[in-house]
């Protein structure tokens, strides 16, 4: 979901005021990762964390950030930036 937010055109502008390309990035379905075993599901907003599957064997880790998504359009720059400093 992360990557998937900062795809979003101010989340990519965020992330070269940085130096880190991420036009190559894409969202990926949970579904991608079936069969695969993982030690942690990380949410980072309540949303995700709301409607994130249970999975086995993986322990649930929540990082509350703000969805810059739901930001209002003039703030969601400012949100981006803060979302990824806030992530470093």
């Amino acid at each position: 979901m992360a990557e998937g937010l900062l795809r979003h055109l101010e989340g990519i502008a965020a992330m070269k005021e940085v130096g880190i390309n991420i036009s190559r990035h894409r969202s990926k379905a949970l579904d991608e990762f079936l069969g695969q075993r993982s030690d942690y599901v990380i949410t980072v907003c309540e949303r995700a964390k709301q409607q994130c599957p249970v999975i086995p064997g993986a322990t649930p880790i929540h990082w509350g950030f703000d969805d810059p998504a739901e930001a209002l359009e003039e703030q969601q720059a400012q949100t981006f930036r803060r979302v990824r400093d806030e992530i470093s």
